[in-house]
């Protein structure tokens, strides 16, 4: 059974942003996939499938690793 978790993305302007973001958390155990919907000069969504439900601090540090930053969930 795989879980996706959509995560949502700031900094990213490019295919390069999308690349590292992507080389970083493919790192995290038990991730199987990760894709991203580039939005330009706001929040990039990033959706993860993965075994079990990530480690939402290992995710945290795997965007961080590669230069940006989780954005803030509106409730």
């Amino acid at each position: 059974m795989s879980i996706e978790n959509t995560y949502l993305v700031t900094g990213m302007t490019c295919e390069h942003c999308v690349a590292s973001v992507k080389e970083e958390i493919g790192f995290i155990a038990g991730t199987h996939d990760v894709s991203v919907k580039l939005v330009k000069g706001g929040s990039s969504l990033v959706t993860v499938t993965s075994e079990s439900l990530p480690d939402p601090v290992a995710i945290a540090a795997a965007i961080e690793e590669a230069g940006y930053q989780l954005a803030p969930i509106a409730s």
